[in-house]
């Protein structure tokens, strides 16, 4: 009860309101382009959905439209990226991952060219587009490519961070936001490097590895726990590929349970990433919240995230679940 009482009230991580994602993505792009000439930018006449205007509007010589042709969009990224430019190729998730998929395999990844994929709307949150626009798969098939990486911030301000940290790595990148606006609670301090998750509240008991939206609600849940004793570690992990191994063998070691939390399919998603580094590492018991093999449907969000069970009292139930079966 002391190392809990000492672990209590060191939350600093609070909601300064709500913001979205794809918003800090085109401010960033913005920062970017002021500061590297060779930075252009590609969209597929979804301009201001991934509020890519900034760029377009300070930089038009730098910035093409290419219409609804994103396998197109993929290959002139990768043409531009064999001359020296930085080339970032924005549409919907759902359309920069299953659409365009021989053309990264072939094109981007195959030769290990610079070129960053900024996928938004992506997730069950994109509410109303239905089901053939909610990718929960885009993870999964990232991660699947060789030299590919992949990067799903937790908020607007983490997407300013995560993007400039791309604009900086060399190599394929996967970027992954959503279109609602959401909890703003990350901190400059917390800086942005990719591969290395960042702890967000400290616990002994369980351990909470979350991507993407489903971080503030790791958080949420952590604090609803701290009242009734139970100290529960969250992770923002918020690099997928390089998982940061070291972190989750030290979740699994210090707290002995682990559960995994995302917007996407856990069955090649974060889950299936943090499952199978504990199995070769130091088997823990780990719950998963996250979409169970199904696509989604038509609906508000948040209806959406119920009943797909996706909220932060899922994260509580699994929670209970770990605590149960560790002990």
């Amino acid at each position: 009860m002391g190392e809990q009482n000492a672990l209590a009230g060191t939350d600093k991580y609070l909601s300064r309101g709500n913001k979205a994602t794809r918003q800090g993505f085109g401010e960033a792009l913005r920062e970017i382009g002021q500061k590297d000439p060779s930075v252009v930018a590609l969209c597929s006449d979804l301009t201001g959905s991934l509020h890519m205007q900034f760029f377009q509007q300070e930089f038009p010589e730098r910035f093409l439209q290419v219409g609804i042709a994103e396998a197109n969009m993929m290959s002139m990224a990768a043409g531009l990226a064999t001359t020296g430019k930085k080339p970032f190729a924005g549409t919907f998730a759902v359309f920069a991952t299953g659409r365009v998929y021989d053309q990264i395999r072939q094109s981007i990844c195959y030769s290990n060219l610079d070129v960053k994929i900024c996928a938004s709307h992506a997730g069950l949150t994109l509410g109303e587009d239905g089901a053939t626009h909610q990718i929960l798969e885009d993870i999964g098939l990232m991660r699947g490519l060789p030299r590919m990486t992949v990067v799903v911030p937790a908020d607007y301000s983490e997407t300013i961070r995560a993007t400039r940290a791309l604009a900086e790595h060399t190599g394929p990148a996967y970027l992954r936001f959503g279109r609602p606006s959401v909890p703003d609670f990350s901190l400059d301090d917390d800086g942005f490097e990719i591969g290395k998750s960042i702890e967000l509240h400290p616990g002994r008991d369980v351990t909470v590895i979350a991507c993407g939206i489903m971080v503030w609600k790791a958080l949420e849940a952590a604090r609803i726990l701290e009242k009734e004793g139970v100290t529960v570690r969250v992770i923002n992990m918020h690099t997928i590929k390089p998982i940061d191994r070291l972190a989750i063998v030290r979740a699994a070691n210090d707290t002995g349970a682990i559960v995994t939390a995302e917007e996407h399919q856990v069955h090649n998603g974060l889950g299936d990433a943090v499952a199978h580094v504990c199995a070769e590492n130091i088997p823990v018991p780990i719950e998963m919240v996250g979409v169970e093999d199904t696509f989604g449907e038509s609906g508000k969000p948040d209806e959406l995230m119920r009943k797909y069970k996706l909220t932060t009292e899922d994260i509580l139930e699994k929670i209970y679940l770990a605590l149960r079966r560790k002990s």
